[in-house]
């Protein structure tokens, strides 16, 4: 059973109080916009509400945010419509389009900031009500959001710093599989600021997961110092996983992120743990909120960062969130 720190401890009681405020390997189709229309749900508000993401085809975190959206939209009777570009050139179109559509509420994730700040604030200035999600918290408030809903990535970066200093990592290498992304960079700072130990950031693809396992293979091979491999979304972390068995290496594997596989690998004691910031949640509570912030003026939080992780998965609780992320919710 793997060894709990304080740092772990701070953050388990940090995650166990914000769910109370509600905190990457199968295709998905987020890419193409598509409408729920869930006007005769139970809660019957039927608004329109738009959410537009980064997400990547074939990252299943998305997939599981996309739950958390249509569950919410279904429960409270508002139509959704939820489209997805990793471009943030692109993906500012997509915000562009829902403005020129006139929803009642927009849900952005903010992976670049400045690429997406002019059609935020458009939002804004056209009276639609803005939540952002996932990426970008520093920026919200300052494009005039209502709030923002996800993990707070240095106090989960941290946290993972420092469990694998205690586990005795001296080398690492932390994996980026989204270029520009603030949020993962966040994260890696974070590790590098608590392990006490050189740490390198290795850019791959998501796209392209066959290439990222290569290049992680060829770094482990050509540096054979490196003992603590850290990962940033769940299907890094699976290839990441058969790189260290191809390299013969004895890095030892922490990931960001969850998916079955990923559950299934901590499981087997492939995986260290995972640090879960609940996707769905983050879909689900931006709809909810924004239809409650239509209908009654209410902002969870006074308008102040609404966490949904961190959440440790560890051998401990690992089979049972294994059975969830097979239904979709984590």
């Amino acid at each position: 059973m793997m060894r709990r720190s304080r740092g772990w401890a701070s953050v388990a009681a940090l995650s166990a109080a914000m769910l109370v405020l509600a905190a990457c390997t199968s295709d998905n189709a987020v890419n193409v916009q598509q409408s729920t229309g869930a006007s005769g749900g139970q809660g019957g508000y039927g608004y329109k509400i738009a959410v537009v993401t980064h997400g990547s085809a074939g990252d299943a975190f998305w997939s599981i945010v996309k739950n958390g959206v249509e569950k919410a939209g279904s429960d409270m009777g508002d139509t959704i419509s939820y489209s997805s570009d990793g471009d943030p050139q692109k993906q500012a179109q997509l915000i562009d389009a829902a403005v020129n559509q006139k929803v009642d509420g927009l849900v952005v994730s903010m992976a670049n900031p400045d690429a997406l700040k002019a059609s935020v604030e458009k939002a804004v200035a056209a009276g639609i009500p803005v939540i952002t999600i996932n990426s970008g918290a520093s920026r919200s408030k300052e494009f005039g959001a209502l709030t923002h809903i996800g993990q707070d990535e240095k106090v989960a970066g941290e946290a993972v710093g420092t469990e694998l200093k205690n586990q005795g990592i001296k080398k690492a290498i932390c994996v980026i599989h989204e270029a520009g992304n603030v949020g993962l960079e966040e994260r890696c700072a974070a590790v590098a600021s608590t392990l006490g130990a050189p740490i390198e950031n290795l850019q791959v693809d998501i796209n392209n997961l066959q290439s990222s396992q290569a290049t992680i293979k060829a770094k482990l091979q050509s540096d054979t110092a490196v003992d603590g491999v850290v990962t940033l979304g769940g299907p890094v972390a699976s290839v990441a996983a058969a790189a260290i068995g191809e390299a013969g290496s004895a890095a030892k594997l922490a990931t960001f992120d969850l998916n079955a596989d990923v559950a299934k690998g901590v499981q087997d004691g492939k995986i260290l743990f995972a640090v879960d910031q609940q996707p769905y949640l983050q879909g689900y509570m931006a709809v909810t909120m924004l239809t409650q912030y239509k209908s009654n003026l209410n902002v969870l939080g006074g308008g102040q960062q609404v966490l949904t992780g961190p959440a440790l998965v560890t051998k401990d609780n690992a089979a049972q969130i294994a059975q969830l992320a097979a239904a979709g919710t984590r």
